[in-house]
């Protein structure tokens, strides 16, 4: 199938978001196909308040979300949490306030507002809408716990992995985690901006709490089985980043020379070249999460696809 025609379907797929229940009063919003910018959300329905986890990236997908949250709990949303500061799950934050309070890891907080919408400059061709600044105004560094009745929303900073402070959000009486961009399902994992020692990290602490249900940021929702998927590749593509260094190669090399092999299937496999970017500049000593330029493994990841990477939002 041509480029062209892989972006037809995979545009056709990538629907409005459909509101999956997985517990008694928890639901996960999915946004097929998971691609670039195409997030999942969060909806904790108790009997005191209602807790939403991430929001969307356009104007039309967080209307979207804020009426199926409308439809679930009338009312809306108390408490809209963010796991990290990318714009797919913070661009919505303003079509829930001012009524809700937007909540977030305090360096999670300062990096959207560093941030700003410069990611809508990367896809100019989508159509975003208004999707204005919204930053949290209740912030934390290590746990929160919001309280829906009988219902708890444990709030976990478990960065650096995606990002340098990644949150999820663990609902121990359903064991249902929401698990932000540290986990993945069908979908290649992204971590230019976090570290995959830390990722490791996050996944082994996630699994200790025993999940029954994981709604990954991106692709279906499943169990556990999605921890030890993204686990795999994260260990895969350390091992493909320590045997570059040794044989001398740039990682846009070693992304050429093995290709995504068994991930071939994932969605956005180019993001192999900036992954290998981030791992390589760990094993020459940057810290896990700490600052790197992105503009060379944005544009060698580009140039691998082929031309700038879809985004059907």
């Amino acid at each position: 199938m041509s480029t062209t025609a892989q972006q037809e379907v995979r545009g056709a797929a990538g629907g409005q978001g459909t509101l999956e229940r997985v517990a008694d009063g928890v639901y996960a919003f999915v946004q097929p196909d998971g691609g670039w910018c195409l997030n999942n959300a969060g909806v904790v329905v108790g009997r005191d308040l209602t807790v939403v986890v991430d929001t969307a990236a356009t104007e039309s997908r967080a209307r979207r979300l804020r009426a199926e949250v409308d439809r679930v709990a009338p009312g809306g949303a108390d408490y809209v949490v963010n796991t990290h500061f990318h714009g797919d799950h913070t661009f919505g934050n303003g079509q829930f306030t001012p009524r809700a309070t937007v909540v977030a890891h305090e360096g999670a907080r300062a990096d959207a507002e560093e941030a700003g919408l410069s990611v809508r400059q990367l896809w100019p061709d989508v159509h975003w809408g208004e999707t204005p600044l919204v930053l949290p105004t209740l912030t934390f560094t290590e746990s929160l716990t919001l309280r829906a009745g009988d219902v708890r929303v444990e709030l976990l900073h478990v960065g650096p992995a995606h990002t340098a402070n990644d949150v999820v959000a663990w609902v121990p009486e359903r064991s249902v985690l929401f698990t932000g961009d540290v986990v993945w399902s069908g979908v290649t994992p992204f971590v230019l901006f976090g570290t995959v020692a830390g990722s490791l990290r996050a996944i082994a602490r996630m699994r200790a709490l025993g999940p029954r249900t994981v709604v990954p940021g991106h692709g279906p929702v499943g169990g556990t089985e999605l921890l030890d998927a993204t686990e795999e590749y994260l260990l895969w593509l350390q091992r493909l980043a320590e045997e570059g260094v040794r044989e001398g190669l740039t990682p846009m090399e070693a992304a050429r020379r093995s290709g995504p092999g068994r991930y071939a299937g994932l969605i956005d496999p180019e993001r192999l070249v900036a992954n290998l970017h981030r791992v390589y500049a760990e094993l020459d000593g940057l810290a896990p999460g700490a600052r790197m330029d992105i503009m060379v493994p944005f544009q060698e990841m580009a140039q691998y696809h082929g031309g700038l990477p879809p985004c059907h939002a």
